[in-house]
């Protein structure tokens, strides 16, 4: 009986969470329409999905955990490089941080029926598989960077398949974009996202679940070459598999209950 409860209310919670995010979406989807027709909507699209973000996430009650390890505003602009447990990842990034954030996601991301296109026109979307893909991705990012817009990657390429346990190896590309931009890199961990939404293939599974978000102290890149990616990628991935270990092994920091 404790099992079909279980599964009964897990089963609730996982419509009442797919509600509250479909919503928004088809109230505010001739708005998302019209704004996407030209690249001076964009900004404003992009506010439209933070305050898509924003809404679903308090609708699901989780409470979010936002820990900032440096003392101020965050830099602009910059690269984030996050980790990658969930597909809610986009949402909670979104909603933490400010500004018209741009993002590089899967090229696959663009073909989702009504939202993709948008996505694909407001952000970057990269076939990784394809080194031209990857080139024009990153000409793309850096010219944004030139304009002031950061950029979040999960510079894992997918979505780990032990989230919250290991990380994959992380790819070159979004710290030669830091370094070549000349901005510095801001590793973001996310060790919970999977606990709350985890990728199971087939099946669409949500379970109530406190988040987190660790903005690490951002690394510079001034004067930094590609000789010094490796040992850049050590540290980020060092960084960002240390938010996996238990909250009482973790690094004291300032956070805020939102």
């Amino acid at each position: 009986m404790r099992h079909l409860l279980r599964y009964l209310g897990h089963r609730l919670y996982t419509t009442w969470a797919t509600f509250w995010f479909v919503l928004p979406f088809v109230v505010t989807y001739p708005w998302q329409w019209w704004l996407g027709r030209t690249p001076a909507g964009y900004p404003a699209l992009h506010r439209i999905y933070s305050g898509w973000a924003k809404f679903s996430l308090f609708m699901w009650g989780v409470p979010i955990e936002e820990v900032h390890e440096a003392a101020g505003p965050l830099p602009g602009p910059c690269v984030y490089v996050a980790n990658h447990g969930s597909y809610i990842d986009i949402m909670l990034m979104f909603k933490t941080i400010p500004g018209y954030l741009n993002m590089m996601g899967k090229h696959s991301l663009a073909k989702v029926p009504l939202w993709g296109p948008l996505f694909g026109r407001v952000y970057i979307t990269v076939d990784r598989a394809s080194a031209v893909s990857r080139g024009r991705a990153l000409v793309a990012a850096r010219q944004g960077l030139a304009a002031g817009r950061s950029i979040a990657i999960f510079a894992e390429g997918r979505i780990s398949p032990t989230p919250g346990r290991e990380l994959l190896p992380l790819q070159d590309g979004a710290f030669l974009l830091a370094i070549a931009a000349g901005v510095p890199i801001v590793p973001v961990g996310m060790p919970l996202n999977h606990m709350f939404m985890p990728d199971v293939k087939g099946s669409l599974r949500v379970r109530y679940h406190r988040l987190k978000i660790v903005f690490h102290p951002a690394i510079a890149t001034a004067g930094l070459t590609a000789a010094d990616v490796p040992a850049l990628k050590a540290r980020v991935a060092a960084q960002l598999t240390a938010d996996f270990l238990p909250e009482g092994a973790e690094k004291p920091g300032p956070s805020t209950w939102r």
